[in-house]
């Protein structure tokens, strides 16, 4: 998700610009607090308190690049912007409604856009203790999800304003992790080559490209009792193949043995062709080629597995959850050369 900005003087600038910005969009809106909220890396996040706004909206989150650096690719936040702002008038596709933005001036003043804040729960649950979300409702969530994202991915880019951007191909998804194989030690990356080649031998045929979330699961959702509220964090999205999102959403499976899992306890996630048929059935068009993108999934978070634990060890940080996903990394090479020596 997001990272919080220490400096008081970022947090006191983006006070002042969000009090002139809001005023576009509810005249007479006052500023009465802005808050740095944890989370992730590529843009920071902060809830600000407003005055003199729409019932429901007196408190709102902020989005703002990271000083000092370009705000593009995952730290263009006006680029997620346009998408949300796209989404929200998809039936069935639910995010946080976009309320007003301000460009600023790259790099001194960087831009943010401000979103409606969504109560809920965000809870990945193979990620977490078992239990702290109960079974049944981690089914129907994940369920809802798997219908959200076939709505998504029924929306035609060719007729939106955002058909200009480049299509991600199924061999540049490859180049991407390959190059993140390139930077770790050899004893994370041993292996790789193999299923590299194998999977540029057998690139199966593209489907259209539609709008691609990039992380889609549930720990990007907010979720309130049984369903998703709206999906989150769209930080990495693309024009691309679904097939990426869907076997991404079902790496988070119990079955898929999640490497930084900390159980083998179940969860009351749907398996994976449960939640391909859930998928299937609700955008009316069969999926093919499979086990191809369930290969690329695991090359993939075999790539992401070996990055946290370099990091880790370069900060002189090695976790529980670190120690569990090392001995994953051969095993995800292992599966995916499997899942590539058959097709469907």
């Amino acid at each position: 998700m997001s990272t919080v900005a220490d400096g008081a003087a970022l947090t006191a600038e983006l006070t002042e610009r969000t009090a002139v910005a809001v005023r576009d969009w509810a005249p007479g809106a006052t500023v009465e607090s802005v808050e740095p909220l944890t989370g992730g890396t590529s843009s920071l996040t902060y809830v600000a308190t407003l005055a003199g706004v729409p019932a429901g909206h007196e408190r709102v989150v902020l989005k703002v690049a990271p000083p000092g650096l370009e705000p593009v690719r995952n730290r263009d936040v006006l680029r997620q912007a346009r998408l949300m702002q796209l989404l929200a008038r998809v039936p069935g596709v639910r995010v946080p409604k976009v309320l007003f933005s301000d460009r600023g001036a790259p790099t001194a003043r960087q831009p943010f856009v401000a979103m409606e804040l969504v109560p809920g729960e965000c809870v990945e649950p193979v990620l977490v203790p078992r239990g702290a979300v109960p079974a049944a409702r981690v089914r129907t969530r994940a369920l809802d999800a798997a219908r959200m994202l076939a709505r998504l991915h029924r929306v035609d880019p060719k007729r939106t304003a955002l058909a200009v951007e480049p299509v991600v191909t199924l061999g540049a998804e490859i180049d991407r992790w390959t190059r993140a194989f390139a930077t770790v030690p050899e004893d994370l990356r041993a292996g790789h080559e193999a299923v590299e080649a194998r999977l540029r031998a057998t690139v199966p045929a593209a489907m259209m490209p539609v709008f691609t979330h990039g992380d889609y699961r549930l720990g990007n959702m907010l979720c309130d009792g049984d369903t998703v509220d709206a999906v989150i964090d769209w930080e990495i999205w693309a024009l691309g193949d679904p097939r990426v999102d869907i076997t991404w959403l079902t790496f988070f499976t119990d079955e898929a043995r999640h490497p930084a899992s900390p159980s083998d306890e179940p969860t009351g996630m749907p398996d994976k062709a449960e939640l391909i048929d859930a998928y299937q059935e609700e955008r009316g068009e069969p999926l093919r080629d499979m086990a191809w993108f369930e290969a690329l999934t695991k090359y993939k978070e075999s790539a992401a597995t070996a990055l946290l634990i370099k990091r880790g060890r370069k900060a002189g940080r090695l976790t529980d959850m670190h120690r569990r996903m090392r001995p994953a990394l051969p095993v995800l090479l292992e599966e995916a050369r499997e899942l590539l020596g058959r097709r469907g």
